[in-house]
C-alpha cells in the first residue's frame, strides 16, 4: 500500500480488524520509510454500483467521494465522523441495484443528513442543488424551519 505522506511503495500492517459489522477489514499500517501510520479498509467487491452523472456518462460508485461530500458539509458541526463513515461505506450494499442516477445519492445523503444537523443539511443542500440566487436559499431555510415547526 502507498504511504499518503511520503508515497512509498511499502507499508506493514500493525493492526487488523472487522469493521461496519464485518463487511470490511480495517488496518492500521506503517509506512517503512517514514515511520507514519494510516488506516485503510479492505471490502469485497463482487459488482461495482454504477453513478450515472447529470451529464450521462457513468462511472463506479466511490464511497470515499460521498464521504468527502458529507465531511466538508459537518465540518466543525456535532455529528460523529462514524456515523457519516457508515452512511457512506454502507450505501452500496443499502442500494440493491446496479445502478444509481447522481441525483438519487444527493436526496438520500439529504435524508441522512436532516435529522443529524441542519447546518449540514444546509450546506450540503447548498452544493447538491446548485443554489442560483440568495432568494432560493432562503426558501431552503424557510422550508426547513417549515418542516420543523409542522
Amino acid at each position: 500500500m502507498k504511504c499518503p505522506y511520503c508515497s512509498a511503495p511499502d507499508s506493514k500492517v500493525v493492526n487488523s480488524r472487522p469493521s461496519d459489522d464485518g463487511a470490511s477489514i480495517r488496518r492500521r499500517r506503517e509506512c517503512l520509510n517514514c515511520a507514519r501510520r494510516f488506516t485503510t479498509y479492505e471490502r469485497a467487491q463482487l459488482e461495482p454500483l454504477m453513478v450515472v452523472k447529470r451529464s450521462g456518462p457513468r462511472e463506479a460508485f466511490n464511497p470515499d467521494k460521498l464521504l468527502r461530500g458529507l465531511a466538508l458539509a459537518t465540518e466543525k458541526r456535532p455529528v460523529e465522523p462514524e456515523a457519516l463513515r457508515a452512511f457512506a461505506y454502507g450505501f452500496e450494499d443499502e442500494v440493491g441495484a446496479a445502478e444509481i442516477a447522481s441525483e438519487e445519492i444527493g436526496k438520500r445523503a439529504m435524508t441522512f443528513l436532516r435529522p443529524l444537523d441542519d447546518v449540514a443539511y444546509i450546506r450540503f443542500a447548498s452544493v447538491y442543488r446548485d443554489f442560483d440566487s440568495l432568494e432560493r436559499f432562503i426558501e431552503e431555510i424557510r422550508g426547513l424551519k417549515d418542516r420543523d415547526e409542522g
